[in-house]
């Protein structure tokens, strides 16, 4: 099984992990109530999608 021969440098460690960074999750308005959701997923506060009610928030 092949080994390195010499040690590599940190510089050159941190040049290869210069693009590991995590983006933050993407998010969008909601139409009705005007919360953070997930794009082109039910609203989790109001329970609309697309411009109707999909789940009855009214109950909870």
């Amino acid at each position: 099984m092949a080994n390195p021969k010499r040690r590599h440098s940190k510089a050159r460690r941190d040049k290869r992990r210069a693009h590991h960074a995590l983006s933050a999750p993407a998010t969008s308005t909601c139409s009705e109530c005007g919360e953070a959701k997930a794009p082109h997923r039910v609203c989790p506060h109001c329970g609309h999608y697309r411009g109707r009610e999909v789940i009855d928030k009214a109950d909870e």
